[in-house]
């Protein structure tokens, strides 16, 4: 029962500060940058490494939502209109930098990169690394629907309303996504845990 009552509060200064920032009220658009900032930076960190492109596509997030308030509808929460901006910010963001590796490295001098890592990861941030690098050379869609599902555990309903897709889009990308990735594993040389296939 607080809970309601807090996101009740929340959700009334969240409109009193929209009607302000509509009307010119540069404080009141402040206060919901400041209010979301922080979940919005956690969701952008799944885009980027770079802490400078972190604070760009926050600041990109934030710039877009100030362009959309006219059309912001209150029936759902401000964080959940703001996410829907973000996730796409961030696809839109890996489809440059996509059109930008594609022209800087070869696939083959990526792929003897990743060969001359050693058979078995030891460090979990060697892993990481691992994953992000093969993240990079998926198909943006690709990398959005698995970053949605995996990192930040959007169900597929979730993932549909943010991206603008269907639920069975969402669906087959996903699975075609995984398929992608389970292979380029393979390629490398790391084994399924499912075994072979």
């Amino acid at each position: 029962m607080i809970d309601d009552c807090v996101q009740n509060d929340v959700h009334d200064m969240d409109l009193h500060d929209i009607e302000g920032s509509l009307r010119g009220d540069e404080a009141a658009y402040a206060r919901l940058v400041r209010r979301y900032e922080p979940a919005i930076v956690q969701q952008m960190a799944h885009y980027t490494r770079d802490r400078g492109v972190l604070r760009e596509l926050v600041q990109e997030v934030f710039l877009e939502a100030y362009r959309g308030l006219p059309r912001y509808r209150p029936e759902a929460p401000l964080l959940h209109w703001l996410r829907r901006i973000a996730s796409r910010v961030g696809y839109r963001y890996w489809k440059v930098q996509r059109r930008e590796r594609d022209r800087s490295v070869p696939l083959e001098e990526w792929h003897e990169r990743i060969m001359a890592r050693p058979p078995e990861v030891e460090e979990p941030s060697e892993a990481a690394e691992l994953l992000y690098d093969l993240l990079e050379r998926l198909p943006p869609k690709d990398r959005a629907v698995l970053t949605l599902m995996y990192f930040e555990e959007c169900d597929v309903r979730m993932i549909a309303e943010r991206m603008g897709w269907s639920q069975t889009l969402v669906k087959v990308r996903a699975f075609r996504a995984r398929q992608r990735l389970r292979t380029m594993l393979q390629e490398i040389g790391y084994r399924s845990s499912q075994g072979n296939e």
